[in-house]
C-alpha cells in the first residue's frame, strides 16, 4: 500500500493498518509507521496520512430514507386490495350519481393503517451515532517535536499520542511507553476489572483482545498512569471500527408475529379473491351478464368483509399495553413487535458483567494469620459484616484490623456517597478493599490523616505489587508498632509471600514456618480456583525513609497480614431466574470476556452450567469451523474470553440450529450480538448508549430477572393476540359467506354496504377486541415450553376455530336473513321493505358481542370465569351494543349507515339469533370437556 503524491517525490511503502501490532515490539512499530517517539510525525506526513485515510471517524452505511418506509407500507397485500376496492366502488358511486362515501371510509382506513405502520418502523438505528460520542473531542499528541491538542478526527495513523489519568482513548495504538497505566476496558471487552497495561512486551498473535496488555484502543479510559502511544489504527480500522462494521452488516428480520401478519394477510386476501371468483361465475351463470354490477358490489362488499381493518390498530394498541405492563417490570421495550417476541424466546445469551453480576467488585474472604472471615453486604456499600468462621470471635481484632488499614493505606481509589449510592473513582479493585474496610469501621478520610502517605513504590507488571510508606504518629502506637514509619506492600500473594519471613498473629509478629507458607498459597489456590481475585497483604516498620533507587530493596523481610479474595458478585435474585428459565423450557448461555476461572464460578453458582461442563474460550473459537460450532452450541453454556465477532457468531449459530435466541448485554462489545438476536436486551443503568441503540428492549433495573417478568409478558402479550385474532376473523368468514350466499339464494341486492362492514370490522370488531388484549395470564403460562416462534398463525386448532365459527356465524345469519327477507315482505306489514339488511346487520354485530364473552377462555364456561378479573369485556359489550342501537333509531346515523328502524319484535328476533351464537360456543367448550373426562 502507498500513498498518492502530490510531487514527483516517491512516498515509502506504508504497512496495512490490520497487522497485529501486539506481535511487534515498540521500536519495530515506530519503523513500520516511520515515526519519531520523541518528534512524532512530520506536517508532509500528516498531509499525506490524511489525504489518503481520511477523518478519524465512524462512517454510516446508510439506512432505509423515511419515504422508502413509508412506501413500503402501502404495498401490503391487504391495503393494496383495499386501494382497490376504494376505486372500484368510487367509480360505481360517481355512475349512479352519489357521493362515493365508501370510497372516502375505505382510503382513510388505509392511509390510519399506513401510518401506524409507518411510526412503528421509522425509528432510525442510532447505534452508529452512539458509537460516534465514544470518540474524545480533543487529543494530545506530539508532532513536529511539539506537544499539541488537536482533535480526534485529525489522528492519523503513525501519531504519538500522550495519555494520562481520565483521557478517552481516541484511536488504537502501540503502547510505547507506560507509566503504572490501568485503563477500563469493560465497555469494550465486558471485564470488570481494569487492565494495567504493558509497553514492552511482545505477544502472540492469537493473544485475545483482553490479553492484549501491550496495545489501547478507542472507547476505553485512562483510570491511572501515564504513557506514550503510537496510534495504529482510526475510524474504521480500530476495534469500535470493527465493530460499527459488524453492526451495520446485521440484517434485521421481521419479528415472528410481523411474519404472522404477513402470512394472515397472504391467505385472507387469496382466499377471498378466490371465493369472489366463485360468486360472480356462478352468478354468471344463473342469471346473465346482465347483474354483473350487482354481482360486482357484492365483490366489493366480500374483500372489505374479508379484511379485517381494525386489526392493525388493535395489534399495535394490544402491544403498547404490553410495553405500559412490561414497564410497570422494569423493562422498556424499543420497538412494539419485540413485546410479542420476548414470549417466543427459547434461549437467553447473557453477558456476565453487570447482567449477572453487579458489575462491581466485592470482597467475599479473608483469611488472616489466625482466622478466615465470610464478609456480607452488597456492591460498593460499607454496610455488611466480617463473620469469622470456626470461632466466636466476631470483633474486629488485631489482626484483621492491620489488614484493613494496608487496604485502607495501600490504595487509590476514592469511595464516595452520591444520594442513596455508593460509587468508586478509581480502580474498581481497590474500591472493593475500601469498602472492606468500611465493614470494619475503617475509612480512608480518616486513617490518611493520621497516617499520611510519605513515599510509594509503584505497581509494575514485573513486579506484580505495589508498596507505600506511611509516617507513624506517636498517638497511633495503638494501631502500628513503635517506628516512624510503616510500610504496607500489596499484590500477587506469591510474590508479596515470597518477601515474609514473618506473619502477624494476636497483636505480635511471629516466625512464619514453611507449613504456613504451604498453607496460605493452598488457601490462595482454592479461591482462585473458585474465580477470585486474591490479592496478598504485608507490613513492616521503617526508621527511615529508602532512598528512591532502593525502594524495591525494602520489600524483604515483611510480616504477612493475609489475603483478600473478590468476586464481580453475582445479582442475589438471577438465581431463582435461572431456575424460572429452565421451568419455562428456555435455556440460560453465558458469554462474556472475562476469565474462564471466573465465568466458570458464575455460571455454576448461578445454575447455568454444571462444574462438570466444557467451556469453549475465544482461542477456542478461533480454532474451529462454523459447522463445528454449531454441532457445540447445544452442548456449551458458558463462553469465555470472546470478542465481539466470537458473540456474533455464537447468536447465529444457535438461530441456525432453530433456536430463538434472546442477547443481554451493556457494553459497546455486545452491539453487534444485541443486533444480530431475535430480541436483544440492553442494560438500562449499567449499559452504554451503543447497545442500547442496537437492542429491542431495555431493563431499567439492569437485573437479570426483569427479563423472565418480562418473557411471562410477552406470552401473554401473544395468547391475547390470538385470543383477539380469532374473535375478529370468526366474524369476518361469517359476513363473507353471508355476503356470498344472497345473490345465490336469490335475494335481491347485498345485504351489507362496505360502509357497514368497516363499522363491523372497526368498531364492533374493535372495541371488544382490544378489551380481550387486557386479559390477564393464564396459571401455567410460565410452567410450559415457549410456542416455536415459526408456527402458523393458524396453528394449535386456530384456523379450523376461525372456520368453524364463521360457518356457524354464517348459518345462523343466513337462516335470519331469509326469514327476514321474506317477513317484510308480507303485504300489510308497514315499515321499509330495504329493513331486512338491517337486520342481517344488527345480527351479525350484536353476535360478535356474544362471542366476545364466549371467548375468553377455551375451556372454562363464561359463568365460570370471574367477570371482573377482564371487566373491559363487559364495558366494552355494553358500549359497542348501545352504539349499534344508535345507528339503528338516530335519523342522521341512519342516513349516513343507510340503516333503517326495527321494531320491538325484529329487533327481539335479531336479539335471539346473535345469543344462539353464544350458546353454540358454550356448548363446544361442554362437548370438548366430556372428551377430556372420557379419555381419562
Amino acid at each position: 500500500m502507498t500513498f498518492p503524491t502530490t510531487s514527483n517525490q516517491v512516498t515509502p511503502a506504508f504497512p496495512e493498518i490490520g497487522s497485529p501490532w501486539q506481535t511487534l515490539s515498540a521500536q519495530a512499530s515506530l519503523e513500520k509507521f516511520q515515526s519519531d517517539p520523541e518528534k512524532g510525525l512530520t506536517q508532509e506526513q500528516i498531509n499525506q496520512r490524511q489525504q489518503y485515510f481520511g477523518p478519524n471517524e465512524l462512517k454510516d452505511t446508510g439506512g432505509r430514507s423515511p419515504l422508502t418506509i413509508l412506501w413500503e407500507q402501502f404495498t401490503n397485500i391487504m391495503l393494496v386490495m383495499l386501494m382497490a376496492v376504494a376505486v372500484i366502488s368510487a367509480v360505481l358511486d360517481v355512475r349512479k350519481g352519489a357521493f362515493p362515501k365508501d370510497a372516502v371510509a375505505i382510503f382513510s382506513i388505509v392511509v390510519l393503517n399506513g401510518l401506524l405502520g409507518y411510526l412503528q418502523e421509522s425509528k432510525a438505528e442510532k447505534a452508529l451515532a452512539a458509537l460516534k460520542n465514544l470518540s474524545s473531542p480533543k487529543v494530545r499528541v506530539i508532532r513536529q517535536g511539539i506537544v499539541q491538542e488537536i482533535s480526534a478526527k485529525e489522528l492519523v495513523p503513525g501519531d504519538i499520542m500522550l495519555l494520562e489519568a481520565g483521557v478517552q482513548l481516541a484511536a488504537d495504538g502501540r503502547l510505547l511507553e507506560a507509566q503504572n497505566l490501568q485503563i477500563r476496558e469493560s465497555a469494550l471487552t465486558g471485564e470488570a476489572e481494569t487492565v494495567n497495561k504493558q509497553a514492552d512486551i511482545i505477544l502472540g498473535e492469537d493473544a485475545p483482545l483482553g490479553d492484549r496488555l501491550n496495545l489501547v484502543f478507542q472507547g476505553t479510559e485512562v483510570v491511572q498512569g501515564r504513557a506514550k502511544v503510537l496510534v495504529t489504527s482510526i475510524g474504521m480500522e480500530t476495534e469500535i471500527g470493527r465493530i460499527a462494521t459488524l453492526i451495520q452488516g446485521v440484517e434485521t428480520e421481521d419479528t415472528p408475529l410481523q411474519q404472522r401478519m404477513s402470512q394472515l394477510g397472504n391467505v385472507l386476501v387469496s382466499s377471498s379473491l378466490g371465493l369472489v371468483v366463485l360468486v360472480v361465475i356462478v352468478g354468471v351463470l344463473r342469471s346473465g351478464w346482465q347483474n354483473f354490477e350487482e354481482l360486482l358490489e357484492v365483490s366489493l362488499s366480500m374483500a372489505v368483509a374479508v379484511v379485517p381493518e381494525g386489526l392493525p390498530a388493535v395489534v399495535t394498541v394490544t402491544l403498547a399495553i404490553g410495553t405500559q405492563r412490561m414497564v410497570r417490570r422494569h423493562a422498556l421495550i424499543r420497538k412494539l413487535p419485540a413485546v410479542e417476541t420476548l414470549g417466543s424466546v427459547t434461549t437467553i445469551c447473557s453477558d456476565k458483567t453487570g447482567t449477572l453480576t453487579q458489575n462491581k467488585m466485592v470482597v467475599q474472604k479473608v483469611q488472616t494469620g489466625s482466622y478466615a472471615y465470610e464478609v456480607t453486604g452488597e456492591g460498593y456499600a460499607p454496610q455488611g459484616d466480617l463473620i469469622a468462621q470456626d470461632s466466636d470471635e466476631y470483633e474486629i481484632n488485631g489482626e484483621i484490623k492491620q489488614l484493613l488499614t494496608a487496604c485502607v493505606l495501600c490504595n487509590d481509589a476514592l469511595l464516595q456517597k452520591k444520594g442513596k449510592n455508593w460509587e468508586i473513582i478509581g480502580d474498581p479493585t481497590e474500591g472493593a478493599l475500601l469498602t472492606l474496610a468500611g465493614k470494619g469501621g475503617l475509612y480512608r478520610e480518616d486513617l490518611w490523616l493520621e497516617m499520611p502517605r510519605v513515599a510509594e513504590i509503584p505497581f509494575s507488571s514485573e513486579r506484580k505489587r505495589m508498596s507505600v510508606i506511611i509516617k507513624v504518629f506517636p498517638e497511633a502506637d495503638k494501631v502500628v508498632n513503635l517506628h516512624s514509619y510503616l510500610m504496607f506492600t500489596k499484590g500477587s500473594p506469591e510474590i508479596v509471600l515470597e518477601g515474609c519471613t514473618a506473619v502477624y498473629q494476636g497483636n505480635q509478629a511471629v516466625h512464619l514456618s514453611d507449613d504456613q507458607r504451604k498453607q496460605i498459597l493452598a488457601q490462595n489456590d482454592r479461591w482462585a480456583a473458585k474465580g477470585l481475585r486474591v490479592l496478598g497483604f504485608a507490613s513492616k516498620p521503617l526508621s527511615d525513609i529508602p532512598e528512591h533507587d532502593r525502594g524495591e530493596m525494602a520489600e524483604t523481610e515483611l510480616i504477612w497480614l493475609g489475603l483478600v479474595g473478590m468476586l464481580d458478585a453475582p445479582r442475589k435474585e438471577v438465581k431463582g431466574a435461572v431456575l424460572r428459565c429452565r421451568e419455562a423450557g428456555i435455556r440460560p448461555i453465558m458469554i462474556t470476556g472475562d476469565h474462564q476461572l471466573t465465568a466458570k464460578a458464575i455460571a455454576t453458582e448461578l445454575g447455568i452450567a454444571h462444574p462438570d461442563d466444557p467451556i469453549l474460550t475465544g482461542r477456542d473459537l478461533q480454532q474451529i469451523t462454523p459447522t463445528e460450532l454449531g454441532k457445540l452450541v447445544s452442548e456449551v453454556s458458558v463462553y469465555a474470553r470472546v470478542s465481539p465477532e466470537h458473540k456474533l457468531q455464537i447468536v447465529q449459530a444457535l438461530q441456525k440450529r432453530g433456536e430463538f435466541v434472546a442477547m443481554t448485554g451493556d457494553g459497546v462489545n455486545d452491539a453487534p450480538a444485541l443486533k444480530q438476536a431475535d430480541i436483544g436486551i440492553a442494560m438500562g443503568i449499567t449499559g452504554t448508549d451503543v447497545s442500547k441503540e442496537a437492542s429491542d428492549a431495555i431493563l431499567l433495573d439492569d437485573n437479570f430477572a426483569t427479563i423472565v417478568a418480562a418473557t411471562e409478558e410477552g406470552r401473554v402479550v401473544y395468547d391475547n393476540i390470538r385470543r383477539f385474532i380469532k374473535y375478529i376473523l370468526g366474524s369476518n368468514i361469517g359476513e363473507v359467506f353471508v355476503i356470498a350466499a344472497a345473490p345465490l339464494i336469490g335475494l335481491g341486492g347485498v345485504p351489507l354496504s362496505p360502509l357497514q362492514i368497516l363499522w363491523m370490522n372497526l368498531v364492533t370488531d374493535g372495541l371488544p377486541a382490544l378489551a380481550l388484549a387486557m386479559e390477564p395470564a393464564e396459571p401455567n403460562v410460565m410452567q410450559r415450553p415457549p410456542y416455536s416462534p415459526r408456527e402458523s398463525i393458524f396453528s394449535r386448532g386456530l384456523g379450523l376455530y376461525m372456520v368453524r365459527i364463521g360457518i356457524i356465524f354464517a348459518i345462523l345469519t343466513i337462516i335470519l336473513m331469509v326469514w327476514a327477507y321474506n317477513y317484510v315482505k308480507t303485504p300489510g306489514l308497514a315499515g321499509d321493505p330495504e329493513r331486512w339488511k338491517t337486520m342481517v346487520f344488527t345480527t351479525l354485530c350484536l353476535a360478535q358481542m356474544g362471542h366476545a364473552l364466549a371467548v375468553r377462555s377455551d375451556s372454562q364456561l363464561t359463568i365460570e370465569l370471574n367477570p371482573f378479573s377482564n371487566p373491559y369485556v363487559l364495558g366494552a359489550v355494553t358500549l359497542t351494543t348501545l352504539l349499534q342501537i344508535l345507528l339503528i333509531y338516530v335519523p342522521p346515523l341512519q342516513s349516513f349507515f343507510g340503516t333503517h328502524s326495527l321494531s320491538a319484535t325484529e329487533l327481539l328476533v335479531c336479539v335471539g339469533f346473535s345469543a344462539l351464537m353464544f350458546v353454540w360456543i358454550e356448548l363446544e367448550k361442554l362437548v370438548s370437556r366430556w372428551f377430556l373426562l372420557k379419555k381419562q
